[in-house]
């Protein structure tokens, strides 16, 4: 038992030094709660995050909603550490890469057209024809705020030659009903009822973007967007003629060290919510790893490239990441075992042999020494050490399968005296 426990104690010693090792290496468990900001309640951003919320629940990850001014304030929560948001909802265009260089993107998910609605009689197709107007151009904090003053900036239109509201939503539909503004920027991939209600107005005018090309070419997040004749209604045949809009794209962002468990979470879902398209989204566009601001998280590259790995396409998603866990803790510690336990036998073995190697090593020795000794010299010196050699083989604890070997060693010890004394010892 001696012989084997310093074969296999160091062994053990190296597996548990393995474990602790590897799982260093093992990534913590997914929360089960995220938190996900999205845009006013009512507003497109907010629509969705339902939908989000109902399909990682279905995992067991339960998504808390954070309503805010849009996306302006999103990032600033994202880029805040101690905001508590994991995951938000972002408006392609607004967004600095440099100046937030810990977040990611987790894939883009549906175009956000540009709507822009006017008081008058007359086709809207420029944005220059609104200087001088009042215009809620979208709330503090959102990004229609931002996108819309980009825009209006680039056709010379200011908040000097004109008057900016900042307003948005519902709130801006509801004063360019009042006729408490000329007109309004809606960013927004589902229109609301107040918004289409506008659009029947037959003294509002939706805008025609008629340099929609040149808006794509100068800002390279702005894609074009045709709107068919009638999509909106069709018994109205509302529009009545094509338009083209311009649209950023929404995308969702996240922190740099989100679970690669719930990005993967994030782009079923979002798979699930998008890929079929809207009115203004052809299907099988999004989720993308097109038109985003921030770099693509790896993850998020290797999903949208491959899909989800094999394990959470065949299991439940908390027995995958179990599993998934438990292969990257193992895998390394069998590859190390596997060597370890194949030379732990041989190695036994050589233990034995070495003890049973030095008694024959000493024996040969005073053979030697007998043969090469001076005529007549007193073989009690020579019979002493072999009583010493006797001795120690005695006091060998070998396993029963090397009985054969240690019996041999006795038998040679008691050859090695007969040369010495003149006793006679039978052949084996």
């Amino acid at each position: 038992m001696r012989d084997a426990l310093k074969i296999y104690l160091p062994i053990t010693a190296l597996i548990i030094g393995g474990f602790v090792f590897t799982w260093q290496f093992v990534e913590p468990a997914p929360p089960t709660t995220i938190t996900i900001a999205t845009g006013m309640k009512g507003g497109s951003y907010a629509g969705y995050v339902d939908r989000y919320k109902n399909i990682l629940a279905r995992s067991g990850v339960t998504v808390k909603i954070r309503h805010t001014a849009g996306a302006k304030e999103n990032i600033d929560l994202l880029t805040n550490t101690n905001s508590g948001v994991d995951v938000a909802f972002i408006q392609g265009g607004i967004g600095d890469p440099y100046g937030a260089p810990n977040l990611r993107s987790i894939a883009s998910i549906f175009f956000e057209p540009v709507w822009v609605l006017a008081r008058g009689n007359e086709p809207l197709r420029y944005l220059g024809t609104l200087k001088g107007k009042r215009i809620a151009i979208g709330a503090t904090g959102s990004g229609s705020k931002v996108l819309a003053k980009i825009l209006l900036t680039a056709n010379d239109v200011d908040d000097e030659n004109s008057t900016f509201v900042y307003i948005g939503g519902n709130a801006a539909a509801k004063a360019l009903k009042e006729r408490k503004v000329d007109a309004a920027f809606f960013v927004s991939a589902i229109l609301s009822k107040d918004l289409v209600a506008l659009i029947r107005e037959p003294d509002i005018q939706l805008m025609d973007f008629s340099h929609a090309d040149a808006y794509q070419r100068q800002f390279k997040y702005l894609s074009q967007i045709k709107l068919p004749e009638g999509v909106l209604d069709l018994a109205a045949n509302l529009p009545p003629r094509p338009l083209s809009l311009v649209a950023p794209t929404a995308a969702l962002v996240t922190t740099e060290d989100l679970h690669p468990a719930l990005i993967d979470l994030l782009l079923g879902a979002s798979t699930e919510i998008h890929a079929n398209g809207n009115l203004t989204t052809p299907a099988a566009m999004f989720p993308s790893a097109n038109f985003i601001d921030f770099p693509l998280s790896a993850d998020a590259k290797r999903f949208l490239k491959s899909g989800p790995t094999f394990l959470r396409r065949v299991l439940p998603f908390w027995a995958a990441i179990r599993v998934e866990r438990l292969a990257i803790f193992l895998l390394p510690l069998i590859t190390l075992m596997i060597p370890l336990f194949k030379l732990a036998p041989p190695a036994y073995r050589w233990g034995i042999r070495r003890k049973i190697n030095r008694a024959y090593k000493e024996l040969r020795q005073v053979e030697v020494d007998w043969r090469e000794r001076i005529e007549d010299t007193d073989p009690t010196s020579f019979t002493r050490r072999l009583d010493d050699i006797q001795i120690q083989v005695g006091k060998l604890h070998l396993p029963i399968s090397h009985a054969e070997q240690l019996y041999q060693l006795r038998f040679h010890i008691r050859f090695v005296r007969g040369l010495i004394t003149g006793e006679q010892v039978p052949a084996t």
